[in-house]
């Protein structure tokens, strides 16, 4: 009995595993593998949890890792020039600093939580 054989039709190769022939199927693997961080884990699970097709589909293209990789360096760059943009609005410096270090230390938090909710809302789950 042959172990192996490919379909003439399509193309698909198929091996037997007891008394059935199943088809030797891989998902495509990605080209290169970059580091994801904490927006495109965020984006991860929210693809996962809401938006299941669109996760199954980069997931067997083999495009999920450089999509979410993508997702945290672009909202990672957002973040960082919206801090920057509110902290010069709300005039936190490091004079203020140096005067009042819990006051500068409340705004800042403040502002941090006020970007974060930007870049989730504009970026991770858009």
């Amino acid at each position: 009995m042959k172990q192996h054989y490919i379909d003439e039709k399509t193309g698909i190769s198929y091996t037997l595993q007891g008394n059935y022939y199943l088809p030797d199927l891989a998902f495509p693997t990605e080209k290169e593998t970059k580091p994801i961080g904490i927006w495109g884990q965020r984006c991860k699970r929210y693809l996962k949890e809401h938006k299941r097709v669109t996760y199954a589909n980069l997931l067997t293209s083999g495009e999920l890792n450089s999509c979410l990789a993508d997702i945290d360096e672009q909202a990672e760059e957002r973040f960082k020039v919206l801090i920057e943009q509110m902290k010069q609005a709300h005039g936190i410096t490091e004079q203020l600093k140096a005067e009042n270090i819990w006051e500068w230390v409340r705004r800042l938090n403040n502002i941090q939580a006020c970007a974060m909710e930007i870049v989730n809302k504009e970026i991770v789950f858009a």
